[in-house]
């Protein structure tokens, strides 16, 4: 076999992979912003969809890639000896190329003497169709002719009918026959809770050149294969059997097919034809024409690539790097796409997913915004305030988020699930937001609480709730509504209160790490309290700020929010959960509806004394000597990290937070980070793995280490919180170990003879490198978040342009100069450092700072950090800012 590689031949991203189809589980995926969603791989393999009950393609998991008969093909037949599938050929030699969500195979098959392009795109401009496009060239010295047919099999239903009533629901069939394809509208939609009358058609039109219509049609899975033929083997192509022009009596009811047959093609030497094909899912009647229309001859689909291509490269050049490497600023260009696929597949729709089911995740939700929150703040407002009312008064939220921003599920599974972990990220992410915008305002933005059956932190059920009500109520009935900032104090509030036996806040059913799912009762994670204290002190900072600028004395808050506002059980756990019963009491089924005024100066003491309580208590009770923190407890009330029987047990989990929080302290700091390279960093590899391996089926932590060591949550190479880690350490000066942490993902994933993936931070790498779950990770956001604000140091302190730069030398190899280009208040900044002896932070200074613009002037916060005037910069009439950096 042939070493897996690609490479980038632009400096757009567009990358060429020969005999991509040699290697297993490769997929690329396909999509708009309207969430019409495709994956494709080198064979055609992989599905089409708009959502969990509504797939054109059927539905396949990474595992399907290579047994999956079911798929995308386009058949050659010349004789009965020479018959040649689009799709797969051993005799092929088969290039890729792809850039920003287009895909593009070329099979050339010297045998036959036929060469073939086959193109591959959704439109950016958001109809809900995926053009396939096939080119046929002769590239023999001799006339060839052929009989070219599409096969597109059509599934047309939701993905629980795999295993649901699969041949039931095919009986639902209703074919009809299109000019120039197939649509396939079934009667009704399969659900024993109750039947609906379907609306959707799916559907696959096709025409060669620019306007010939099919010839005829094969409707049905079985009658193309034939009895005793299949997919791989079809009658109807083997046997070149002439295709229907009117449907028949028996093909209603069937598995559909889309088997276009064109008229017989003649082809001279070096001449082409093209045949385009629309694979489609509508909702509205007039839609497939609409989209015929649009899209229904060679120069308007040719208009379309080249409109989705700026389109998408638009999209992510909000923000560019200029590195010297290419091939690491082209593979910083898919790294900044997934942010925005995360938002239109969620966790679901790719052939590697977690959920399954459909839905973006709550964590996800807020993480995914980082990114987006860097290249365009501003068009996020509303989401962020809608995002706010899936928070319940308890603390707790819901975890599955809908489509329509501001409508949210309780969890996908109807389990009665809380995520101890899911509080820290709505203030993180709106923390981000405010510096990057100067919008203090949004903290008082009043949205709703989300209100279900579930009570005490999924703890009870109130069998009183009526589920047409969604949203948290008062005494007289009427839907409250709070401040984003009150949403913010009961997340944390009820936390500091929720602790377990040895006074850290519990596990419940999992924190960021979800395979520490079975330590409910008893287990804590002293690493997400950690986090809950950083957020707590930099909301007290943002309030000193607000009374400041402002000059804002009282905030309002329900009144039962007091009962965790009074400095009661800092010390106990006893005492501090009877706190939190009397506000669940409190709260449990509506509130009073009366707010009060609240002094911001009380309140700011309220939220650092607790943050300080925390730091003091981790500090004195977590740290190990064997040197570095325990991160968590387990449902047997046992500490789980430092030096056991069986060795050494260490979580990268444990530390990340208490570094960034800045409850380390410097000479912990640098343990920490001694002790990850001694017991968490492979040497092999050279990446940071989650765990060191517990050697121990722990069933009172979680399933994760039901888990082969090195996969999943149990070990592995987890790009996100290898992200985070690197994170910490910049903003704790470690400029140096921060990009060692970063780099490794980056040269796992360019280790292409272990990685096997294309240009992509995976979720994971597994114990052989290999990455996992492409493309939809939350370490995306993270990984630019990090490079933008830590790495070139481009950032928003309360609205003021920071530029505090943190290099290394070994950054400065390919060239002597970086740069990197982005959007900050309104305007657009290019920025370039110059560091001519290659020196690393902190061993230079900024000695020189050229600015396009006599009005715009800056001043030092320290020799290695500048700070600009947000209202300079909105003055100043330049659209393009030009910044040239000297660092000596």
């Amino acid at each position: 076999m042939e070493k897996f590689n690609w490479k980038f031949i632009d400096d757009k991203g567009t990358f060429i992979c020969e005999n991509p189809e040699q290697f297993s589980r490769l997929y690329f995926p396909l999509a708009n912003e309207a969430e019409f969603m495709s994956s494709i791989t080198p064979s055609l393999k992989g599905d089409i969809k708009t959502g969990q009950n509504s797939f054109l393609l059927a539905p396949v998991t990474s595992e399907d890639l290579h047994n999956q008969r079911l798929g995308r093909n386009f058949w050659i037949y010349l004789n009965k000896n020479k018959i040649w599938s689009l799709s797969q050929s051993d005799e092929d030699k088969v290039t890729l190329k792809a850039g920003l969500l287009w895909h593009e195979i070329t099979r050339t098959n010297r045998k036959i003497g036929l060469k073939t392009k086959i193109l591959n795109f959704v439109p950016a401009t958001g109809e809900r169709v995926e053009i396939m496009q096939v080119e046929i060239t002769n590239i023999s010295g001799k006339t060839i002719e052929f009989s070219p047919t599409a096969a597109i099999p059509i599934y047309g239903r939701s993905a629980d009918n795999l295993r649901d009533h699969r041949h039931v629901t095919s009986l639902l069939n209703r074919i009809q026959l299109h000019k120039y394809g197939l649509i396939n509208k079934p009667t009704m939609t399969f659900d024993e809770r109750g039947h609906r009358l379907n609306h959707t058609s799916y559907y696959v039109l096709g025409f060669r050149g620019n306007s010939e219509a099919p010839s005829g049609f094969f409707p049905a899975i079985e009658t193309f294969i034939g009895e005793g033929g299949n997919l791989d083997r079809p009658k109807a192509i083997i046997e070149n059997l002439p295709p229907q022009k009117n449907l028949k009596p028996g093909d209603q009811g069937k598995e559909c097919l889309a088997g276009l047959r064109f008229s017989r093609t003649t082809l001279k030497p070096g001449t082409s034809a093209t045949f385009s094909l629309l694979l489609g899912i509508a909702e509205e009647p007039g839609e497939i024409n609409k989209v015929l229309g649009k899209f229904g001859a060679l120069k308007k689909i040719e208009n379309s690539l080249a409109q989705t291509k700026e389109y998408w490269i638009n999209k992510i050049d909000q923000i560019e790097f200029f590195t010297g490497d290419k091939n690491f600023d082209n593979w910083l260009r898919w790294v900044k796409i997934q942010p925005v696929l995360r938002r239109i597949y969620g966790c679901s729709f790719l052939p590697d997913f977690d959920y399954g089911r459909g839905g973006k995740g709550w964590r996800d939700l807020w993480q995914d915004c980082l990114a987006l929150i860097l290249s365009e703040p501003t068009a996020l407002r509303d989401l962020l305030i809608a995002n706010f009312a899936g928070v319940r008064v308890d603390g707790s939220n819901a975890t599955i988020i809908t489509k329509k921003p501001g409508y949210f599920i309780a969890d996908r599974n109807r389990l009665a699930r809380t995520w101890m972990d899911h509080g820290v990220w709505p203030y993180f992410t709106l923390e981000l937001y405010i510096h990057q915008t100067q919008d203090l305002n949004i903290l008082f933005e009043k949205t709703s609480y989300f209100k279900d059956q579930h009570l005490d932190r999924a703890s009870g059920i109130d069998h009183q709730w009526d589920e047409k009500h969604k949203h948290l109520i008062t005494k007289k009935g009427l839907v409250y509504h709070g401040s984003l900032l009150e949403h913010i104090l009961v997340q944390h509030l009820t936390q500091f209160f929720n602790v377990g036996r040895h006074n850290n806040i519990r596990l419940e059913g999992a924190d960021w790490n979800d395979g520490l799912d079975m330590a409910r009762h008893n287990g804590e994670s002293v690493a997400f309290t950690a986090f809950y204290a950083y957020n707590l002190k930099n909301l007290a900072r943002l309030l000193e700020k607000i009374s400041q600028t402002k000059k804002i004395k009282n905030v309002r808050l329900f009144k039962e929010l007091l009962i965790l506002l009074k400095p009661v059980g800092h010390a106990g756990y006893k005492a501090k959960q009877k706190q939190l019963a009397k506000y669940f009491s409190a709260t449990r089924e509506h509130i009073e509806g009366e707010t009060i005024n609240m002094g911001i100066d009380r309140l700011i003491a309220d939220l650092n004394a607790k943050a300080d309580w925390i730091f003091k208590h981790i500090r004195g009770q977590e740290w190990l000597k064997v040197g570095f923190f325990n991160g968590y407890y387990d449902d047997s009330n046992r500490r789980v990290e430092g030096k056991l029987k069986n060795g050494v047990r260490m979580t990268l989990t444990g530390q990340v937070f208490a570094l960034l929080s800045r409850l380390a302290s410097e000479e912990q700091a640098n343990k920490v980070f001694r002790s990850a390279k001694k017991f968490l960093k492979d040497g092999e590899l050279g990446g940071f793995r989650l765990n060191s391996d517990f050697k121990e089926l722990k069933l009172d932590l979680g399933r994760a280490f039901g888990f082969s060591y090195g996969e999943k949550e149990n070990g592995s190479f987890f790009s996100h919180m290898n992200v985070m880690f690197a994170y910490a350490l910049y903003e704790r000066e470690r400029a140096t170990e921060g990009f060692e942490v970063l780099n490794s993902i980056y040269k796992m994933a360019a280790n292409l003879k272990l990685s096997k993936i294309y240009p992509t931070i995976p979720e994971y790498f597994n114990s052989t490198g290999r990455g996992m779950y492409p493309y939809l990770t939350g370490s995306a956001s993270w990984y630019i978040l990090t490079l933008l604000t830590q790495v070139f140091g481009i950032r928003g302190e309360y609205g003021e342009l920071v530029i505090n730069p943190k290099f290394v030398s070994g950054q400065f190899k390919a060239s002597k100069t970086l740069k990197v280009a982005f959007n900050f208040a309104g305007k657009r900044f290019s920025v370039c450092f110059h560091n001519p002896r290659a020196l690393s932070y902190p061993h230079y200074k900024i000695n020189k700072v050229e600015i396009s613009g006599p009005k715009i002037k800056f001043s030092f916060s320290n020799p290695q950090k500048i700070v600009i005037s947000r209202s300079l910069i909105s003055g100043s009439p330049l659209e393009l800012i030009s910044l040239n950096i000297s660092l000596n």
